[in-house]
């Protein structure tokens, strides 16, 4: 199926794209930029802005839709957090994104390590918002609060699709657990900012998507973003439909209906994307 028009970016390499590449290879970094193949990484980098994904470059879940390698492990780096914070501030974020691979091998999912992640980034760049898009920590509401006690602006956790799909898109993970992850956040701190994602053209149904919005908005989820999946490679979850633009501009319109604060939803936004704009409204 050729993609059409509209998902076409132009390839593009720039001397700050340069710079951003050279300072994770010398921090020992990584960005999910690269490791999921995004299409918008080339204007990230061309801004100076990243998404960091920390706690290793393999993930322990088996995911239908995503090219993060997985396999054996890579050990947590104890250096990492502060490797982290240096880039913030060399890059000089006012708007950080940290994420992860899921670490189920952990008895905490990596969550101490989030934490100390924020702390460090805190430490060192006072006025730059954090936001983390974390895992579901298998539902471990201790490890959950490590992650919320550290005072992140901004907890995402994305539900990723339709729950109809879940076996075949993420057979590890459950909808329900990531929907109470959700309330679990707003219940320790109401004011707190939740944010989830959902990929259309998996084989979803309009109606389903709206659906899903709606459980969103039941457990106080506060920002959506809604982009088109993009298979990775032949061996990852095929890609059903593209989704034409203005069926993007419903699922806006719809979200922002459902009292969503902030909905980004077009064929290549993604969950990062421009994050910062979502603490603007």
């Amino acid at each position: 199926m050729a993609k059409p028009e509209w998902l076409k970016v132009r390839a593009r390499s720039t001397r700050e794209a340069a710079e951003v590449r050279e300072m994770l290879k010398r921090l020992s970094l990584h960005t999910v930029c690269e490791e999921a193949g995004c299409p918008n990484i080339m204007e990230c980098f061309g801004r100076k802005t990243a998404t960091f994904i920390i706690l290793g470059r393999v993930c322990t879940r088996n995911c239908t839709f995503c090219s993060v390698s997985k396999g054996s492990v890579d050990p947590v780096d104890p250096m990492e957090p502060a490797h982290v914070a240096k880039a913030v501030r060399e890059l000089g974020l006012h708007h950080v994104v940290i994420t992860s691979v899921t670490r189920d091998d952990l008895p905490d999912g990596g969550a101490d390590h989030f934490a100390q992640t924020i702390r460090e980034i805190r430490a060192l760049n006072p006025s730059t918002a954090i936001e983390v898009l974390i895992p579901d920590f298998r539902g471990d509401i201790g490890a959950l609060k490590l992650v919320a006690d550290a005072q992140p602006q901004i907890i995402n956790h994305n539900v990723e699709t339709i729950p109809r799909l879940y076996p075949t898109v993420r057979p590890m993970a459950v909808y329900v657990r990531s929907l109470e992850l959700l309330k679990n956040v707003k219940d320790m701190d109401p004011g707190r900012i939740t944010k989830s994602g959902i990929m259309v053209g998996l084989g979803e149904r309009e109606e389903e998507v709206v659906e899903t919005m709606k459980d969103l908005r039941a457990v106080g989820c506060d920002v959506l973003t809604v982009g088109q999946y993009l298979a990775p490679s032949k061996l990852h979850h095929p890609v059903v439909e593209y989704v034409r633009p203005e069926v993007f501009d419903r699922y806006k319109e719809a979200g922002m209906e459902l009292g969503f604060r902030y909905v980004a939803s077009s064929p290549l936004v993604r969950s990062s994307y421009r994050a910062e704009e979502a603490l603007r409204i």
